[in-house]
């Protein structure tokens, strides 16, 4: 009888592990293309507003800030009110910046975009809540490859880049944006009513503040958040800014940008849960090295502007499988070594460092566009460069073996 118990008690587990994982990822997903929903419009943008290379890498980057820096408080407060509760938040909150992007791109104001793209940046912050939530199902053993499906979410980029532009072609621009605000709100009802927190989870009843400073005097957060801003950074630098880069520098429209940034988003996606698993098998250093390294030689070969379409879209594909590979690997890394009782703090902070690292490379590549040669040349070195930084800081100044911070 007892035998029997216990062998129910673990199915359920199981099966709540596997329901919950679900519900966080595509929770993920649909927030990540709410927050990704400009940059496949950018040239739609561009040609109704007669924007500036400067403009318009600034109207790309800028629902990136508040989905960085967002996430540090949200981290925290997934330590006090758990995953479901913020999850489902967020998917609602996210609901009117969307439809009020729409009415900004209705009215044809850079400015009302930029405000209201700011606010979008709420969409990018359910990275936070997520991790912990899906770290509190799993054992340590399995936590890498949990938060690598999750990241798996990130895929909402992919759908954004795919569908979006074909939803304006399809059914009209407001009427696109409008049908991510009910996706949006569907979500976070669902959310609500089928997830639950980890059986073993307790509320934090630290207050957030102290709990933020707490996490960030460990040297574990600077030491992820800077490899995460290369990593994660990266991918979503390159997946909000690749459909101007391809219109820039290869002549695509929109649809075609659109699918090829899809192409580049789908890589990363398989290649995050990778990252995890490999790192519960190996460790994540190895993982990690091995990203950034591939990262270098594929910025490399990228700025000497491969042909269409085979030798280019095959160095976008490896870019973003090995930019992926990265991100799994630093927060196999993050839940190994965090505190149990900090996750969420210290993934906050490390979410924030990897959102603020995709917010300036945009920036950058659009100071930096040598419009008479159409090429990205400066911006691509210095990808290079940070790379090989930070393949060299892993290398030297990052133990190997697992360490835990004291409390």
């Amino acid at each position: 009888m007892s035998t029997s118990t216990t062998s129910a008690a673990t199915t359920a587990t199981t099966q709540g592990r596997a329901r919950n994982l679900a519900l966080a990822t595509w929770a993920f997903a649909i927030t990540f293309w709410a927050w990704a929903v400009v940059g496949p419009l950018a040239v739609r943008y561009t040609e109704q507003l007669g924007l500036s290379a400067s403009q318009k890498s600034l109207l790309v980057a800028t629902p990136v800030l508040v989905g960085a820096v967002g996430r540090i408080p949200v981290g925290a407060l997934t330590d006090r009110y758990g995953g479901r509760v913020m999850l489902s938040v967020l998917c609602v909150a996210s609901v009117p910046p969307v439809l009020l992007v729409a009415w900004a791109g209705e009215r044809e104001s850079y400015a009302l975009l930029l405000v209201f793209g700011f606010l979008l940046g709420i969409a990018g912050t359910s990275f936070a809540a997520g991790v912990p939530f899906v770290n509190a199902w799993y054992e340590p053993a399995r936590r890498g490859f949990a938060t690598g499906v999750f990241g798996a979410g990130m895929g909402g980029t992919a759908l954004s880049a795919f569908f979006t532009p074909r939803f304006v072609e399809w059914f009209g621009y407001v009427t696109a944006h409008v049908i991510l605000a009910v996706a949006l709100a569907v979500t976070g009802a669902v959310v609500w009513l089928l997830a639950r927190d980890a059986p073993g989870w307790t509320p934090s009843t630290q207050a957030v503040l102290p709990k933020l400073a707490a996490a960030v005097r460990l040297g574990v957060t600077w030491q992820m958040s800077f490899l995460y801003a290369v990593t994660f950074g990266g991918f979503v630098a390159f997946s909000t800014y690749l459909p101007t880069y391809l219109k820039d520098v290869y002549d695509f429209d929109l649809a075609g940008a659109g699918t090829r940034t899809a192409g580049f988003a789908i890589a990363a996606v398989v290649a995050r849960p990778i990252g995890g698993v490999l790192s519960d098998r190996t460790h994540p250093k190895l993982v990690v090295v091995t990203s950034l390294a591939g990262a270098a030689a594929c910025a490399v070969v990228m700025a000497l502007k491969p042909a269409p379409e085979i030798p280019a879209g095959a160095v976008f594909v490896l870019m973003a499988f090995f930019l992926g590979l990265g991100a799994g690997g630093v927060f196999a890394w993050v839940a190994r070594r965090a505190p149990a009782d900090r996750v969420g703090a210290v993934t906050g902070v490390v979410g924030a460092a990897g959102g603020l690292g995709g917010y300036f490379p945009p920036l950058v590549m659009g100071a930096t566009y040598d419009e008479a040669a159409h090429s990205y040349t400066v911006g691509l070195v210095l990808l290079v460069l940070t790379a090989l930084l930070a393949l060299g800081y892993t290398l030297w100044r990052l133990p190997r073996e697992d360490r835990t911070p004291p409390a």
